[in-house]
């Protein structure tokens, strides 16, 4: 008789049951905002690396301008730092000295 929760024993090898995988955690892209780099170019950079049609653009756009931040997307971590570089370089190139990060899903978006 086996006990509850002992692993099962085949031959001379003891085989545990796999524990469930959690699900990966995903990232936030945040824009951060900043006196310089223009409305205009925000919402481009939102349309060209995150689809965004322009009246969602461009509400996200607002939400950086008023409240100091707004988000673009949520995705897994790789993709996530994936766009922040992207959209950074996009941004260097153009001359425009936009902050964008990538925030673990949850973060305290009153800090940032």
């Amino acid at each position: 008789m086996t006990q509850p929760n002992a692993p099962d024993r085949e031959g001379d090898l003891e085989v545990r049951k796999q524990e469930k995988t959690a699900k990966p955690r995903r990232y936030v892209v945040v824009f951060h905002n900043d006196d310089y780099t223009t409305r205009d170019f925000v919402i481009s950079v939102l349309q060209e690396h995150f689809g965004k049609d322009v009246t969602e653009a461009t509400q996200i756009m607002l939400h950086v301008h008023f409240k100091g931040w707004g988000i673009a997307g949520i995705y897994s971590r790789d993709v996530a730092e994936t766009k922040v570089e992207k959209v950074v370089l996009s941004a260097r190139e153009a001359g425009h000295p936009l902050k964008v990060t990538a925030e673990p899903e949850g973060f305290d978006e009153g800090s940032s």
